[in-house]
């Protein structure tokens, strides 16, 4: 048998095909994030086109079917890279993606748009948990500490996310909206030319049996979840019979699912994986950091587009200092664990970091200068650069590993989760407080609104933001609780050796 130092793919793949590899990951991950967010500059056009009468109705659906079939197949993902390799099932992954991407630019109708975006988040699912498994089989076992493709594929994640809406409105304001879906095929086919002749991966451990029961009932539970955070207060009521109903649906699934992974001889999210202190805290995280960064970028949106009067394109250039702030503390991060810091202390520091920016956003109003929402935004990437490469890193390194590929996407499912929740539980704060205010008048009016009227109305929507914000800011603060309860010990990783691979799979 070889030595165990040849059996990696960092070993006996080239310095530069390693290097190539990362880069297509990074390729990867940028064309997932940004089809997430890059459909919201296209609405009004896709509208225009397929259907100027209902298509308003049916917007939110754009992004729902992508996420809900993107965020039900996690779990599976994971458990398809244990047992099949993770570089086949990316290709599958890409594939699926590239497909739905060509289906969705050829739309005739809004209905069929719909229905394709689910097809491509069928693929986009694995687009980024399946990218950050290969990531994690790539990294230089030379190194010591858990390097740095995982924080970049984080500094990645948030970069798309800020500049998505950008590039969306300059694809439909200059070319057609159909293009921000065609522009993905030149770019996956190259991914997967790339993927398919560069990287080499060691095989799965073996032909195990596939957990489609859990499976399912994990994307029942998911769905489900995303549905009532979803219609809930705004196209239900909160005790409306539908709400009820799906959210009792919704417990069903979770309970059955948990029997499934206590009873199933290959769960597709193991429960001993739970039983792993710094797996289960790294899950607990990544969901409140989730829950915490929809809070931030979702209302300081809306914050400077009703009480600013700025316009959506206009506004979304104000997440750019937080993406600054992401790739900035990033890399600086990424170089000090390679060197040997703690991941702890960046965990600690980065929740610090949020929850101080959530509280300076809390504290705005509507005369407070632009140039200092620009900064507390800066201050909240520097955050969020801390906390989400390090958590899939530290997971990855701390999870078996024959359980790589359930590890990491359940990082990316917690998250998905988390962002559910917090969409929904800081809307319900906003209506809450709002209401408080300005009782009987609805939320979008504040814009229709002048003179006195406007102005109280304006306060009442600033102090109600206001409060999300300092929620927010709680919710972090419970994130720096769960990092400091991580001994230093647990996330000190030892000196890097070979996993137990007897030979490269092509």
């Amino acid at each position: 048998m070889a030595p165990a130092a040849l059996t990696t793919p960092a070993a006996l793949m080239t310095p530069a095909r390693r290097k190539l590899g990362m880069l297509l990951c990074l390729v990867t991950i940028v064309l997932a994030v940004l089809d997430m967010n890059i459909v919201s500059a296209a609405t009004v056009p896709i509208v225009r086109e397929l259907d100027p009468v209902h298509g308003v109705d049916r917007l939110p659906w754009l992004v729902s079917a992508f996420a809900l079939a993107a965020t039900a197949l996690l779990p599976l993902y994971g458990k398809l890279c244990d047992v099949y390799g993770a570089k086949r099932v990316l290709l599958g992954a890409v594939g699926t993606f590239l497909v739905g991407s060509a289906l969705c630019g050829a739309a005739q109708t809004m209905g069929q748009l719909i229905a394709f975006r689910a097809v491509q988040g069928v693929g986009g699912g694995g687009l980024m948990s399946v990218t950050m498994v290969v990531i994690a089989h790539l990294r230089d076992p030379e190194v010591r500490g858990p390097g740095k493709g995982g924080a970049m594929g984080g500094i990645v994640a948030g970069l798309g996310m800020a500049i998505g809406p950008l590039i969306g409105a300059l694809f439909t304001d200059h070319v057609s909206w159909r293009w921000i879906f065609y522009i993905n095929l030149p770019l996956g086919v190259l991914v997967m030319v790339g993927t398919a002749l560069a990287i080499k991966l060691p095989p799965a451990a073996g032909r195990r049996g596939l957990d489609f029961p859990g499976a399912a009932l994990a994307a029942a539970f998911a769905t489900g979840l995303l549905l009532v955070t979803e219609w809930g207060g705004k196209d239900y009521a909160w005790t409306s019979p539908v709400i009820l109903g799906t959210a009792a649906g919704t417990l069903a699934a979770l309970g059955l699912l948990l029997w499934r992974q206590a009873t199933a001889a290959e769960p597709v999210l193991p429960l001993s994986l739970f039983r792993i202190r710094v797996v289960r805290l790294g899950f607990a995280v990544q969901g409140l950091a989730g829950m915490g960064m929809t809070g931030a970028i979702m209302y300081v949106m809306i914050y400077l587009q009703i009480a600013r009067g700025i316009a959506p394109t206009s506004a979304s250039l104000y997440l750019i200092p937080m993406a600054a702030g992401m790739t900035a503390i990033g890399l600086l991060v990424g170089r000090l664990t390679a060197r040997g810091h703690s991941p702890r202390t960046f965990l600690v520091a980065g929740g610090g970091c949020a929850a101080l920016a959530l509280a300076l956003l809390g504290l705005s109003g509507p005369d407070t200068g632009l140039w200092a929402v620009g900064a507390e935004l800066a201050l909240l990437g520097a955050g969020f650069g801390q906390l989400i490469g390090q958590l899939i890193t530290v997971v990855q390194e701390a999870a078996p590993r024959h359980q790589l590929g359930v590890a990491t996407t359940g990082i990316r499912f917690f998250q998905t989760l988390g962002s559910a929740l917090g969409a929904a539980f800081f809307g319900t704060v906003l209506a809450r407080v709002f209401a408080a205010g300005e009782p009987g008048r609805p939320l979008g009016a504040v814009r229709t609104l002048t003179g006195a009227a406007r102005e109280h109305a304006v306060r009442s929507f600033t102090d109600a933001v206001d409060v999300v914000f300092l929620t927010a800011g709680g919710v972090m603060a419970l994130v720096v609780l769960l990092a400091l309860r991580l001994r230093p010990a647990d996330v000190e990783v030892p000196d890097a050796q070979a996993p137990e691979q007897p030979m490269l799979a092509a």
